[in-house]
């Protein structure tokens, strides 16, 4: 330490060490500076800061340390070696440049400390080699440990000053820094040049003639060696400064790009010609949900679209999109176009191309921008579906001008001729001018009220549709300021309301199928005649018309023949009347009203009339028809005096006219009045039959030829207790118009199973179905229940119904005999060869047996026509595998011949009667108590 103190008081001339003091610090410090810039500049920068860095501060060292090596001993002649000193200055700027790129990149921990290390080893072998150039007369001596200190003095604190110097590029770091690395240099060479001792010599006096030596003083040369370091190391300062306040004015402005960028409510990306991410602001990552790890300065195109395909935000080929892309910048086309994303939102993409290969890309999230723009979009759909529904027709004119401005569907359809050939045209170009004036004045009238204007129904020629009945509502529509702007018409077109009350007026008196008047009207004519009767003494005549056998014509050609047949007879009813009032009560029924001329001679010219009507046949599409009329009649005053009697008299006469065989008229007599009375206490009194038990059920055998009986017919029997037994052919008909026949029909069919049930023997069951019962209710549904209830097996029953049955809805019909025969059970036709058409419903549905009506075996001895059709019935029959059941067979006669024909089974008196079931107790097995009970 004292050899320290001695060499630095008493063999350096202090001025100089001074200078070299000086020289030192601004090295230090310009290296530290320039070591910061180097830090933090990118590429070919950074490297060329390394260089600036390495080389001032190396001139810097090596200049510091020779100006103190001028300054000791310098009252000696001391000659240079310049290789030795270029070298030396070489080596301090190589050694410190390689020392500050190696802690620049601190690759691992320990590249900082090696760095510094490296430069405090630089300057040290700087130091040696710099003293190995001086040329002295005499001899110098190093002490070994004194060297070997100062190396490690400029390692230690040249890695600690770089240390420093990395942590923080502030003033006070820096200083910190560049204490430390004063410190290198400093204690290096004190220490350095105090382990070397100089000892004369006088034998080696120098000649320092050149050119074989560099001779100066040691104070000019350490001054101008001390002035072109300051003035390097000065240049390098200037420019750290204005580095330093370049990139803090750069990264200002950086700064405020990135806040202007990331306060964008776009996502930005702006991408060079090497389809590199350049800037990239945090919406657009927020807005695909994209990491800033992957989506950086740097990244290319397709690693950001490989990045947003992973998390979700774009669909579709990269390629495409990359190629098509690329062609509009190529082009110098701005590109715009909306992306629909999967969770629903809507992204606005412009690229727009830059000099040099680049493009900008913004982002617009427009998803609520969108939606509103739908929400008004449908609130304009929805205004104009509104205006174009409604039904009267609303018209927009200029105030200005009366020119038409808007017109609706309604409007379209009032004027009747296209929209768009009235808009923009006034009133005198659409309608005539007696029209035009009329709607012009109304609307000069509305201008000058300026209030809304009404004016009721009142016809108006329109240019396509005609004479129209309208009701129009005016109404100005004001500006802003205060005036009417434009003429809102709603024309509320009532003609076809007007024209519909009159059709409905028309309707309620008038029959829909024939046009004529119907029963309300008859009455209302029928009361007003009456009066007028009443008040002149004049007698009249109401007729009563009935068509004869409409029903078959219905039941055979269908209803739609029936109204064509209805329709028909109509017309010709309404020429035969001759002034008569004509009325249509309901189906076949008709009634006139004769009150001209004397009764009841001409109510006889009308019937015969009306009756000769039904003698002709009628042509109806395409079937010959024939029918017939029956006409009942009543004269006022002396078979009524009110219209209900009259009617009801009517009614009574055209019963007996249609039971006395039809096709002609009666007039009205007391005693019909009579029967009448007594077929409506037939069918009340047949209400309260089945609860007072007057309702029996009897028995008729079927058998085969030999005799042997398999099964029996259910038939309906009525004993009434003041009229005594009824019989089926009178109460039946009743039932059927009455609609009884439905409860009444139930209860044969569960009585008839229940007895059957009981029966040891397995006969079967016949039971006969009206067709009313096929009409209404579910009768598959019925039967089934019944067979559960009574546990009759479904094979022992058998249905017996007419061709009537079919005739009335074959496809109805059908469809309820198909289901019966899901259940199992039997169906028979029953008077087959009396219908229309009974060869087609043999085809139609496959029968398990036919009845052959009893009006044909009645007649088989008598009529070979007869004998005939039972011959043939039998026969097809057989082809038909159906077996057949002869009705009516009385004689021995009757079922020799049957057998002859081999006829499958035969039913009439000469197998059994029909009778209780007690008197065929012992064919079906009853027990002997039940038998005697019965």
């Amino acid at each position: 330490m004292l050899r320290v103190l001695t060499s630095l008081s008493a063999e350096h001339d202090w001025r100089l060490l001074a200078l070299a003091t000086v020289v030192c610090i601004l090295a230090s410090f310009v290296a530290v500076g320039v070591f910061h810039r180097a830090c933090v500049a990118k590429g070919t920068d950074r490297t060329v800061w390394i260089g600036v860095a390495g080389t001032a501060t190396g001139c810097g060292v090596w200049a510091a340390h020779v100006v103190a090596l001028l300054g000791w001993q310098s009252d000696i002649v001391v000659g240079y070696e310049p290789m030795l000193l270029v070298l030396s200055l070489a080596l301090a700027a190589v050694t410190t440049t390689a020392g500050l790129a190696c802690a620049s990149r601190p690759s691992a921990a320990w590249a900082v400390p090696s760095g510094g290390a490296v430069v405090g080893a630089g300057i040290a072998a700087m130091d040696m080699t710099a003293a190995w150039s001086l040329d002295l007369p005499g001899t110098i001596a190093r002490s070994l440990d004194l060297v070997a200190i100062s190396v490690a003095l400029a390692v230690i604190f040249a890695a600690t000053a770089v240390l420093a110097a990395m942590r923080d590029d502030r003033l006070p770091q820096t200083v910190v820094a560049t204490v430390l690395f004063a410190l290198a240099i400093a204690l290096q060479y004190i220490t350095g040049i105090a382990a070397v001792t100089f000892v004369r010599d006088p034998a080696r006096a120098l000649d320092l003639t050149p050119p074989d030596a560099l001779f100066a003083s040691p104070h000019v040369l350490a001054v101008a060696i001390g002035g072109v370091a300051t003035a390097i190391l000065a240049m390098c300062l200037v420019a750290v400064v204005a580095d330093r306040r370049l990139r803090a004015a750069y990264r200002q402005h950086n700064h405020q790009l990135d806040v202007a960028l990331n306060n964008m409510s776009q996502g930005l990306c702006m991408f060079d010609g090497l389809q590199r991410l350049v800037v990239c602001n945090r919406r657009y990552l927020q807005m695909y949900g994209l990491s800033a790890d992957v989506v950086k300065p740097g990244c290319t195109l397709r690693e950001m679209l490989a990045h947003r395909a992973a998390t979700g935000s774009f669909s579709g080929s990269a390629d495409t999109y990359i190629a098509d892309l690329l062609d509009s910048v190529a082009q110098g086309r701005t590109v715009s176009r909306a992306v629909e994303l999967d969770d629903g939102r809507v992204v606005e993409v412009m690229n727009s191309p830059m000099p040099g290969g680049g493009w900008v890309a913004t982002h617009d999230d427009i998803t609520e921008r969108r939606r509103a723009e739908k929400a008004l979009e449908q609130t304009r759909i929805f205004l104009d579906t509104v205006i174009e529904s409604v039904p009267a027709a609303i018209l927009v004119k200029d105030a200005r001008d009366l020119r038409y401005m808007l017109i609706n569907k309604a409007g379209e359809d009032y004027f009747g001729m296209p929209r768009a050939e009235m808009i923009g045209k006034t009133v005198r170009d659409v309608f005539s001018a007696a029209t035009a004036e009329t709607i012009m004045a109304n609307d000069r009238k509305l201008l000058e009220a300026g209030t809304p204007l009404f004016f009721d129904e009142h016809p108006i020629e329109t240019p396509g549709c005609g004479v129209r009945i309208v009701a129009t509502t005016r109404r100005p529509v004001l500006g802003d300021d205060g005036k009417p702007r434009y003429l809102l018409s709603v024309v509320q077109d009532v003609t076809d309301r007007k024209r519909a009350e009159a059709r409905i007026a028309h309707m309620a008196h008038h029959d829909a199928l024939t046009d004529l008047p119907n029963r309300a009207a008859f009455n209302e004519c029928f009361d007003h005649t009456l009066g007028q009767a009443a008040k002149s003494k004049e007698s009249l005549a109401v007729l009563c018309v009935d068509v004869d056998r409409f029903k078959e014509v219905n039941d055979v050609f269908g209803h739609a023949v029936g109204d064509a047949l209805l329709r028909t007879l109509s017309e010709r009813l309404g020429a035969a009347a001759e002034g008569a009032f004509l009325a249509r009560l309901g189906g076949d029924e008709f009634a006139l009203l004769q009150a001209d001329g004397p009764q009841p001679a001409s109510a006889v010219q009308l019937a015969d009339r009306v009756v000769a009507i039904g003698a002709d046949e009628f042509d109806v599409q395409g079937h010959r028809l024939k029918i017939g009329i029956s006409v009942g009649i009543a004269v006022y005053p002396n078979d009524g005096t009110d219209a209900a009697a009259l009617l009801a008299n009517a009614n009574a006469a055209l019963y007996r006219t249609k039971a006395a065989g039809r096709g002609s008229y009666r007039f009205f007599e007391p005693d019909m009045d009579q029967r009448l009375r007594e077929r409506r206490a037939l069918v009340h009194d047949l209400g309260a039959a089945l609860g007072r038990g007057e309702i029996a059920v009897y028995y008729q055998p079927l058998a085969r030829l030999d005799c042997e009986i398999t099964g029996f017919e259910a038939l309906v029997r009525w004993q009434h207790p003041t009229r005594g037994m009824i019989s089926p052919g009178e109460f039946i008909p009743a039932a059927e118009e009455s609609g009884f026949i439905l409860e009444l029909g139930e209860w044969i069919l569960r009585e008839s199973c229940r007895e059957a049930a009981s029966w040891l023997r397995p006969l079967r069951v016949a039971v006969n179905l009206s067709p009313v019962q096929f009409r209404h209710g579910d009768l598959p549904g019925l039967i089934h229940a019944v067979l559960l209830e009574t546990g009759l097996a479904p094979n022992r029953l058998e249905l017996e119904i007419t061709e009537g049955v079919l005739i009335d809805d074959l496809p109805r019909a059908l469809s309820t005999l198909r289901r019966l025969k899901l259940l199992g059970v039997r169906i028979a036709m029953d008077d087959f060869g009396t219908g229309y058409s009974s060869l087609s419903n043999l085809q139609a549905f496959p029968f398990d047996k036919i009845k052959v009506d009893r009006s044909f075996i009645s007649n088989l001895e008598s009529n070979p026509q007869s004998a005939t059709i039972v011959r043939a019935v039998i026969a097809l029959g057989r082809g038909l595998a159906l077996p057949v059941v002869a009705e009516g067979v009385e004689t021995k006669e009757q079922l020799a011949f049957l057998a002859a024909e081999s006829c499958a089974e035969v039913q009439g008196y000469l197998i059994g009667k029909p009778l209780p079931i007690g008197a065929y107790a012992k064919t079906v097995g009853r027990r002997a108590a039940a038998a005697r009970s019965a």
